[in-house]
């Protein structure tokens, strides 16, 4: 994705991981025969029809207006134990990715989480000295209080390990707000309820220069999901309200002038969301 200009907002993004994905690890109802349909206009950027797999993304977006440098989710981070097989003790460039985009961890003001989930949290923190660290020194990081408050009674181990490496030393580092559900960071940059992938979910809205942009988090992970808005990923909490909050999203912002940018869309990320017939496509 090439930078976006948004009336005086600038909007990047840093690449932790893109390519293909197995269908199946995502969504369940999408198979080579369910995609059929839509693979025309998925393809080339969001599927590849001859493997019968997903392109997707892990990212963070780089938000700079004139004020502040805000960095949205934080992928899944280096050396981490994760139950995922690729997301497993990962080595990756991230930091230095960051630094390539002019970015230092110190210039960072606000890291703002999407939810808390473990592609969205890992370089929330890195391993200093034995302990998992706040990776922004001088950032502050908006959680929001209600997807907190779930995941803090959570007793599986898998969210529990999530918790302690990755959101918990921000709490004890006194680097966390925990924020409504509608917070504004600045004006034109404000959170967007939509609940239902986790009961706290956001998304941010961008407004600048009369020109509008959304950043979705995990309330779409594919495109196919605007075509197919009753799929709902493995990990939707609430897959009902999941399905509700995605038919508004995109019966409000369709055929508008209101840039998508996906959280796990691959290249180019951004787009359109149309009307088609009695359902949605992506357009970019």
């Amino acid at each position: 994705m090439n930078p976006i200009e948004l009336g005086g907002i600038t909007i990047s993004r840093v690449v932790e991981s893109e390519g293909p994905t197995p269908v199946g690890f995502l969504l369940p109802d999408a198979s080579e025969e369910t995609l059929r349909p839509h693979a025309a206009w998925m393809a080339p950027h969001f599927y590849d029809p001859a493997s019968g797999k997903f392109i997707m993304s892990i990212h963070s977006f780089i938000v700079r207006t004139r004020h502040h440098t805000i960095l949205v989710d934080t992928c899944v981070g280096n050396g981490k134990k994760r139950a995922v097989p690729n997301w497993n003790m990962r080595d990756g460039p991230y930091l230095q990715d960051l630094q390539a985009a002019g970015i230092s961890p110190e210039q960072v003001d606000f890291v703002m989480c999407t939810h808390l989930h473990v592609d969205h949290v890992g370089w929330n923190t890195r391993l200093e000295n034995g302990r998992w660290v706040p990776t922004f020194p001088n950032a502050r990081y908006l959680f929001a209080r209600e997807e907190w408050e779930f995941w803090k009674r959570s007793k599986q181990e898998e969210h529990e390990q999530i918790m302690k490496d990755s959101v918990l030393p921000i709490i004890e580092a006194d680097q966390a707000d925990l924020v409504h559900k509608d917070h504004a960071i600045e004006d034109g940059l404000w959170f967007e309820p939509t609940p239902g992938h986790t009961p706290g979910h956001v998304s941010l809205h961008l407004s600048s220069g009369g020109q509008e942009a959304v950043i979705t988090g995990d309330m779409m992970h594919h495109p196919v999901q605007m075509a197919e808005a009753d799929w709902c990923s493995h990990f939707c909490v609430d897959k009902t309200q999941a399905v509700a909050t995605r038919k508004a999203f995109l019966a409000r912002y369709a055929d508008r002038d209101v840039r998508i940018l996906g959280t796990h869309f691959a290249a180019p990320v951004a787009g359109r969301i149309v009307s088609a017939g009695d359902s949605w496509r992506f357009q970019v």
